[in-house]
């Protein structure tokens, strides 16, 4: 069965890619593909966490079929990755991520496919407590493009930091002008306007290869990427303003850090002390400066 990739990426690769652990949040259109994808490259351990069911309109969108209509969407793809792989072991976790933060324990790298800015944030945080590195993706509205990002905990910027710069349109450090998304609905989220699911793959697909190269980073199989971040056109987008990117065609930046970041920076480091009272007051903070709201989701 696995011939092919062992020919590929060596058998003692296939074998560490067997003992990873990888978490998805989010296993819609985005992040349904990218657990089936590692699973169909080797990866055999998985904690998928998502709170929704599938639904008739999202079978366009989806590599879950109509077997699994009215089924939570965690199940319907751990499903899927034990008919590609029976030996896989796949924890599945039905809810919000706020949830389940504990399952982000003990895992090896965080795929994120969350649509709202908010629930990013606190997985963010999540992270950084616990040295995970996530890879997030974004799908701009009616899928004209989308970005891929992966943080890695204070080495470089945390997704607040990094969406600062490049969801508000500050410069970033490597001189390639400003960003032009104009894609930020009220709520602080991406617009989700309809994509097309083959617009949705290809910044998928990016995802999962930003993963798989992670995963293999201490082996000959590693290949570096230029940046932390990379922006995809699939149609002709004006990413830099008054520049337009041709489709099918990426633009790669790499955004550093920010010392004074609410969240990763040098003061907030410094005051580890209090973690409860400095997540609160990051968090509000963030959502005062950014103009997302925050809602109390305890109850």
């Amino acid at each position: 069965m696995w011939d092919r990739v062992e020919r590929l990426i060596g058998k003692d690769n296939l074998t560490l890619l067997g003992e990873k652990r990888v978490g998805v949040v989010g296993l819609g259109s985005g992040g349904g593909f990218v657990a089936q994808s590692l699973a169909m490259s080797g990866v055999k351990n998985f904690v998928l966490i998502d709170d929704d069911t599938l639904e008739a309109t999202n079978l366009v969108r989806h590599v879950a079929d109509r077997r699994y209509l009215g089924q939570p969407k965690v199940e319907a793809v751990a499903d899927l990755i034990i008919q590609r792989n029976p030996q896989a072991v796949v924890k599945t976790c039905y809810g919000r991520i706020e949830q389940h933060l504990d399952e982000l324990d003990n895992l090896d790298l965080l795929i994120v496919g969350v649509d709202g800015e908010q629930v990013k944030y606190i997985i963010n945080e999540a992270c950084l407590e616990r040295d995970l590195v996530a890879i997030y993706a974004g799908v701009y509205e009616r899928g004209e493009g989308g970005d891929v990002v992966i943080i890695y905990p204070y080495d470089g910027p945390c997704y607040a930091c990094w969406s600062a710069a490049v969801r508000e349109e500050v410069q970033l450090v490597n001189d390639v002008g400003e960003l032009d998304y104009g894609m930020i609905g009220p709520e602080g989220t991406i617009e989700a306007e309809p994509a097309l699911w083959l617009h949705v793959v290809r910044v998928a697909l990016t995802q999962a290869d930003f993963a798989l190269k992670f995963l293999l980073k201490e082996t000959t199989q590693y290949s570096s990427l230029p940046t932390n971040t990379v922006i995809l056109a699939n149609n002709a987008l004006e990413i830099i303003a008054g520049e337009q990117t041709p489709p099918h065609s990426a633009l790669w930046v790499q955004v550093d850090r920010d010392p004074y970041c609410l969240v990763c920076g040098d003061q907030m480091q410094a005051n580890t002390t209090d973690s409860q009272t400095i997540r609160a007051v990051s968090l509000q903070d963030l959502a005062d400066e950014t103009g997302i709201s925050v809602e109390n989701e305890s109850e």
